[in-house]
């Protein structure tokens, strides 16, 4: 772009003489930009913005909902806040529940209701339907109806595409559109990582509000959507997730809540609330909590997106899982049945994730007939409420259903000598290899048939997960200056999903033990094609 050389003067003797600069106070001027590229930011000069495709989950810390701050910090922030007191406030911040509530008279109130996550899909577009789709949800888990939106978006100016912001919030139109809601204005920053979500507001008849505080004993707890999302995103994040369980993902999280709504509406519900950023445990928590009462969940009969128990029994757990097990992982108490892999991931946080609704036995059965009839295909019946108590939720299983085995390696006993681990290969033969030496007796060509099966058996996962003792292997490769072994364990490790900076700082560990000879030969192997 055309400099304005005044404008840049101007500018900059401005910060130089303040000693900071007037777009940014913690950086000189001129600053880093500026000496790089001779741009200037603060004079109205732009940096061109890059072109081409953008993965938007690898430009975030935290995928979707799990960016939310956790339920037991807010809840601490929130605690001793002053509270106007309004006798048309129905449902305000005091009660934790997904929405806001305010009477307006002749039996009808406002809902209103905001939120604003990350990226959990990396298509911009798709992005913008789910921020749209989880925003909604609050109102429709009240039993509203949704009128109008405000979009709020976080964007890092000229370091991703221009068009994504477009698309994101083009969107989010189009899925507000689909729910017969217009978007009347807006709000954006400009911001490292890439925000988007909606402040909307809707209608209600005051009769007909939901709450996550009126669960009887004796409920049937329903939930419309499966389960999984952080997981899946996760996966996603770290290169591990199978096409299948992504698309799904996709298709939950842009699918509005609105048709769930409707039927709830319709077959009056005791309690509702939709699940998210808290995960299943941390809202059925809340929701017990607050209707005083305790809750039986069934393992077996969770919803969950396709892979997902895979990835679980792979360990492939987010970090938001233990935020929410921190919040409330004290009022959940599981059976002897239940793993502790099977336990985490009920706290795993979801985006635009379904409803979940306390209905009287009576409607129950009507209900979800009702929901799969209306589209809503994946509601089922997770567990009941139990007896008035303290907010607890016991999860039980019958054993019907288990976590798959964990994802392994090829058995050595059934790989070549050439692909085992610690073995020369064929065209290499080594001083103690068999062409070196002539035909073998039996026994010893038994003996390296037990020696393959034996380090099939101590490569197997057990106490170390597989991921940790493919590091060591690199490790020990290296120290040992095995470059042959050194090749094959690198291949395998990226093969399964690890990184080049976690291969070098497995490496690195060897060449700790190994010294100078052990990084020659670890930088020559890793830069040989």
């Amino acid at each position: 772009m055309a400099i304005n050389g005044e404008q840049r003067k101007r500018v900059m003797q401005r910060s130089m003489r303040l000693g900071h600069c007037v777009c940014d106070p913690a950086k000189p001027c001129p600053c880093e930009l500026f000496v790089a590229q001779d741009i200037c930011l603060c004079a109205g000069e732009r940096l061109e913005a890059p072109a081409g495709p953008v993965a938007l989950t690898q430009l975030v810390e935290k995928a979707g909902c799990a960016s939310k701050i956790d339920q037991a910090f807010l809840k601490a922030a929130l605690k001793d806040l002053p509270n106007f007191d309004d006798p048309h406030v129905l449902v305000g911040m005091p009660a934790g529940d997904d929405a806001g509530v305010y009477e307006l008279g002749n039996g009808t109130a406002l809902v209103q209701t905001v939120d604003v996550f990350t990226p959990s899909v990396d298509d911009p577009y798709q992005f913008g339907q789910v921020a749209a789709a989880n925003s909604l949800s609050d109102v429709y888990a009240m039993g509203g109806r949704p009128i109008t939106a405000l979009s709020i978006v976080g964007f890092p100016v000229r370091k991703v595409p221009d068009n994504v912001l477009h698309k994101i919030l083009r969107g989010g139109i189009d899925k507000m559109k689909e729910a017969g809601v217009p978007v009347i204005g807006g709000h954006s920053i400009d911001d490292d990582q890439i925000k988007a979500g909606f402040a909307v507001t809707g209608l209600i008849q005051t009769e007909q509000v939901a709450t996550n505080a009126n669960a009887q004993t004796g409920d049937v707890l329903i939930l419309t959507k499966p389960l999984g999302t952080g997981i899946v995103s996760f996966a996603r994040q770290i290169g591990r997730a199978q096409n299948e369980s992504v698309e799904a993902a996709v298709r939950s999280m842009t699918t509005l809540n609105k048709a769930a709504a409707e039927q709830m509406t319709a077959i009056k519900v005791h309690a509702c609330t939709d699940v998210t950023g808290f995960g299943l445990m941390g809202h059925l928590s809340e929701m017990a909590l607050r209707s005083g009462v305790d809750i039986e969940l069934y393992w077996d009969d969770l919803p969950w997106l396709p892979g997902v128990l895979q990835y679980v029994a792979d360990g492939i757990l987010p970090g938001a899982i233990e935020r929410n097990k921190e919040s409330c992982g004290n009022r959940v108490i599981a059976s002897e049945g239940i793993s502790e892999p099977m336990l985490d991931m009920c706290f795993d946080a979801q985006t635009s994730g379904g409803l979940l609704m306390a209905a009287d036995p009576s409607v129950s059965d009507r209900l979800l007939a009702a929901l799969h009839k209306s589209g809503v295909t994946d509601a089922c019946f997770i567990g009941k409420v139990g007896r008035k108590g303290a907010g607890r939720i016991y999860i039980e299983t019958s054993g019907k259903r288990r976590l798959p085995m964990p994802t392994e390696q090829p058995k050595s006993a059934q790989v070549t000598k050439e692909a085992s681990c610690c073995s020369e290969p064929a065209q290499e033969a080594s001083c103690c290899s068999p062409a070196a030496q002539g035909p073998e007796p039996d026994g010893e060509l038994q003996a390296e048939t037990l020696y393959q099966q034996f380090l099939a058996a101590v490569g197997k996962p057990g106490s170390l997960d597989a991921f940790t003792k493919q590091a060591i292997n690199i490790a020990l490769a290296v120290a040992t200056r095995c470059e042959p072994c050194l090749k094959a364990h690198m291949q395998k490790a990226r093969q399964n999903g690890f990184t080049p900076a976690e291969i070098d700082e497995a490496a690195w560990m060897g060449v700790g033990f190994g010294g100078s000879p052990a990084l020659m030969m670890y930088s020559r192997t890793k830069n040989s094609k």
